[in-house]
């Protein structure tokens, strides 16, 4: 293979290696494991946006990214951005900060601010533009809930934790894919904390599973597993007796393991986690679905294909694909993503045709799924550079409304 035809991996590797940095070191410079930067060198893992190379190129010493990319042609950066900041994150961001600071102790009713998080959740479910509708309510409802908590003392307290931590849960899904990833690990910890402080086994398994996405997509793939297995440990002692959405939470712990040793390309695990998780979705029935994580029978089908998608088994994927309808998934924004992970099950085996059908139809069921989710916005831009055949103005008007062009 001549050096110019060389992939982005296999230069990193070599420009590593010349540096004399060791993958610990490497990923430690640029805020990820030594797994990710394995995964990256192997070609395992998609090519690192432009912003990340950046940051190895800075660490390797390297003035010039074309050593890396190997192309010798500037790149726009608008281009492989994650998108702009949603209009509600400075909102959100100033209730989050405000958390220790506030001297207001006005008394919240609890089974209202239940409600209000109720309600909440209902729209982060059913909404096109979920990001909007939640934005909407979500700073106040921060405020009101830790506002709740400073209020009380004793069992009160602790009951008003548990609304917090569930608050902080759902803002983990507003913040994720913004341009303001400390805000995802700021509300992830919190959640784990507050359901610590309440002393309640579920909210901590709850707090867990949140930490767990930022675990895995920061490439911390060991963390992530030892957070859920920790977090499923809070709630199996109880799974014979428990009410449905404890065990519901132990089947989304093991279905996050899953999805972890898929990333990690380790097949006999992620299939081993997802079987067992299965059992538990078989269990609760075809009716249960877990609010938070969307834990449920079809979702674990939608997983299937994530599975095979991420090990590279792109038969078992598209095979998962073709055995979900995706209007069994409930909620409208993880219909979507179930889409858009889809759409790159048809990108591995090259259908650019399907690929641009499937996914301008996750982008008409949630387009602010679509407009947030790195892997739609990598397919855009490879739609962008090689449009199906007649298809280029369609291709453009996708783009335009994803932000990628």
């Amino acid at each position: 293979m001549e050096h110019n035809d060389l992939p982005v991996g296999n230069r990193i590797r070599q420009a590593r290696e010349r540096s004399g940095i060791s993958r610990r070191v490497l990923g430690g410079l640029v805020g990820r494991s030594p797994e990710w930067v394995k995964a990256v060198e192997s070609g395992r893992l998609q090519t690192p946006k432009l912003h990340m190379l950046t940051k190895i190129a800075g660490a390797l010493d390297i003035s010039d990214l074309a050593e890396l990319t190997g192309d010798g042609e500037a790149v726009s950066i608008s281009r492989y951005a994650i998108g702009p900041a949603h209009g509600a994150l400075n909102d959100v961001r100033a209730a989050l900060m405000d958390y220790r600071l506030s001297s207001d102790t006005r008394p919240v009713d609890l089974a209202h601010l239940r409600e209000r998080l109720a309600a909440a959740w209902h729209l982060r479910h059913s909404s096109p533009d979920h990001r909007t509708q939640v934005g909407a309510v979500l700073p106040n409802l921060i405020r009101d809930a830790q506002r709740a908590v400073r209020a009380r003392w004793g069992q009160e307290r602790r009951d008003a934790r548990r609304i917090l931590a569930g608050v902080y849960q759902l803002a983990d899904f507003y913040v994720a894919y913004q341009p303001a990833p400390e805000l995802v690990w700021l509300v992830a910890d919190r959640a784990v904390t507050e359901g610590q402080d309440a002393d309640d086994p579920y909210a901590m398994a709850a707090g867990a599973w949140a930490l767990v996405q930022a675990l895995r997509e920061s490439g911390r793939w060991d963390e992530a597993i030892s957070v859920a297995h920790d977090g499923a440990a809070q709630l199996e002692p109880y799974m014979e007796s428990a009410p449905d959405d404890w065990r519901g939470m132990v089947g989304a712990l093991r279905a996050e393991n899953a999805l972890t040793y898929a990333r990690k390309g380790r097949h006999g695990d992620a299939w081993r986690y997802w079987e067992s998780a299965y059992e538990i979705a078989r269990k609760l029935g075809p009716s249960y679905r877990h609010v938070q994580s969307s834990f449920s029978l079809s979702i674990m089908q939608a997983n299937a294909l994530s599975l095979g998608v991420d090990l590279r088994r792109n038969g078992e994927a598209l095979k998962a694909a073709r055995g979900l309808d995706p209007d069994h998934i409930v909620s409208i924004p993880r219909r979507s993503r179930h889409l858009i992970e889809v759409a790159r099950a048809y990108a591995e085996h090259g259908e650019s045709a399907s690929v641009l059908e499937i996914l301008a139809r996750a982008e008409r069921t949630a387009p602010e799924t679509v407009r947030f989710n790195g892997w739609a916005r990598d397919l855009s831009l490879k739609l962008l550079d090689h449009p199906p055949t007649g298809e280029q103005a369609a291709v453009r008007e996708l783009a335009t409304k994803i932000g990628t062009r």
